[in-house]
């Protein structure tokens, strides 16, 4: 297929901080939202190297640190996977003129506002960045038990994979990628911080990660066309219709079943399922806006809120149990 692109820029010619900005999607900062997650998570935990006395300095120096290497890799992801798509054409159908509801200035090479040998020195300085981030982190740790460390380094190894090398989102990993990246922002972290390894963080780590996955398959619904053409195998271009529609549906519901499976099992508090029923609420009206009312860009923007709503909520039974001595 080909590109579809404006007359780009001289390689020497100035580029606009905000071009590379646009490249980084820098303004989808849910996956950050695991950094004050976290540091919830270690004041609910009570941890020895929590945040009292010079423990708190540790503490934030390692949270700045590992937020620094996830900004650079989300930037690397979203680089590579912009080179892709503008290099297979994806970009072009999905974003092109029949696509009205997204802005074209989203992506800087089918825009022609920055060139394919920009975006790929910036992204390779991005996974630099990233590691020199994540080093530092491990190195400042005040716990470094072995699962935490390789789950940093193999995020830092694969991270960046999204569409690139391994290109894991075109051979059929995309949900669960999209998942695990969450669940990897999370765990190493706390782990990093705590040392410990525990069911309520389990379960807050999944319930995390499933936030953007179920905003990405929304995307993926609409992109199914573009994805196709490019062979992208996610779940909406393999599935039915009606199949993508139930592998949605039962996302949700698994999110559902962790927020009141965990308090019945005893890894959450007993009125943890009741703070967190507005996700749960939402979550089936997201559905019914995506498949039933066919309403699938309005429910991706829902999903994106949503996920938000849930991290905050998620805090706030963090800070209530660290003040009540986290008893569950």
């Amino acid at each position: 297929m080909e590109h579809v692109a404006l007359p780009a820029a001289p390689e020497a010619a100035p580029v606009p901080w905000r071009a590379y900005a646009r490249l980084a999607k820098l303004d989808i900062w849910d996956y950050y939202l695991s950094v004050p997650l976290v540091a919830a998570m270690v004041l609910a935990a009570g941890s020895g190297a929590g945040w009292s006395g010079a423990g708190a300095g540790t503490v934030l120096v390692v949270l700045v640190l590992f937020l620094g290497g996830e900004v650079a890799m989300s930037a690397a992801m979203c680089t590579f996977d912009d080179v892709t798509g503008y290099r297979d054409g994806s970009d072009a159908v999905n974003y092109g003129p029949d696509a009205p509801a997204r802005r074209l200035a989203r992506k800087p090479l089918v825009a022609g506002t920055l060139t394919e040998r920009q975006a790929i020195r910036f992204g390779w300085a991005s996974v630099a960045a990233c590691v020199l981030c994540w080093a530092a982190a491990v190195a400042a740790a005040p716990a470094r038990p072995g699962w935490a460390v390789a789950g940093t380094a193999a995020l830092a190894v694969f991270g960046f994979q999204y569409t690139w090398w391994l290109r894991i989102s075109y051979n059929g990993f995309q949900e669960l990628f999209l998942a695990a990246l969450g669940w990897f922002f999370v765990l190493p972290l706390y782990g990093l911080l705590t040392g410990r390894f525990d069911g309520f963080a389990v379960v807050q780590a999944l319930v995390f990660g499933l936030g953007p996955l179920l905003f990405g398959v929304y995307s993926n619904t609409n992109d199914i066309a573009g994805d196709r053409a490019v062979g992208r195998r996610t779940a909406a271009v393999l599935l039915s219709p009606r199949g993508n529609a139930a592998f949605v549906a039962g996302c949700s519901a698994l999110e559902a079943a962790l927020l009141v499976g965990s308090a019945v099992a005893g890894y959450a508090p007993w009125w943890f399922p009741l703070v967190m029923a507005p996700v749960v609420a939402l979550r089936a009206r997201q559905w019914v806006l995506g498949f039933v009312r066919g309403e699938i860009l309005l429910a991706r923007r829902l999903g994106i809120h949503l996920h938000r709503v849930c991290c905050a909520l998620l805090v706030g039974v963090d800070l209530a149990l660290a003040v009540t001595g986290g008893g569950l």
